[in-house]
């Protein structure tokens, strides 16, 4: 098993506070709604907080069918947050895992940074690529999107 760590970051329009209220506290009700094109629904298999298991379902026709979360840390107060992706998706049989521990950061005029560090987990001899991993990051802009272009259009949501 190797691990490979991967830095990424990206500017929103959408206040920190919003977006973490989006994609950490109430993202079983937003992510469906937001992003219909890929979200199906969101269960919470424990009660929510660290060591929970999150499973998102997708709809059908996207290349997997579900992945699980194991939830980490959370802290509201510097608007950031841990979880492992520990089943479905895009791990298959050459992935064990992946870890991310992400943070929005206040930018310039109510905007955001988001940083993610994600740790890749893999199985046997495979080694990731950067643009294997660049790949599966643009899978995810997308329901990034639609979710700060929801919180655009909906300025009362997540406050």
């Amino acid at each position: 098993m190797g691990v490979v760590t991967y830095n990424y970051d990206s500017t929103s329009p959408v206040a920190p506070a919003r977006l973490f209220k989006a994609f950490v506290l109430e993202a079983d009700k937003v992510w469906p709604i937001a992003a219909p094109h890929a979200i199906k629904s969101i269960e919470v298999e424990a009660n929510p907080g660290p060591g929970s298991i999150v499973k998102v379902n997708f709809v059908e026709g996207l290349p997997f069918q579900y992945m699980k979360h194991q939830i980490g840390e959370n802290d509201e107060n510097k608007f950031s947050y841990s979880y492992s992706l520990i089943e479905g998706g895009p791990l298959g049989d050459k992935l064990e895992k992946i870890n991310y521990e992400n943070k929005f950061e206040a930018a310039v005029g109510g905007r955001s940074v988001y940083k993610s560090s994600m740790k890749f987990y893999t199985v046997g001899d495979y080694v990731i690529t950067e643009d294997e991993i660049k790949a599966l990051i643009k899978g995810s802009e997308g329901v990034y999107k639609a979710i700060e272009a929801y919180l655009l259009a909906n300025p009362d949501a997540c406050n």
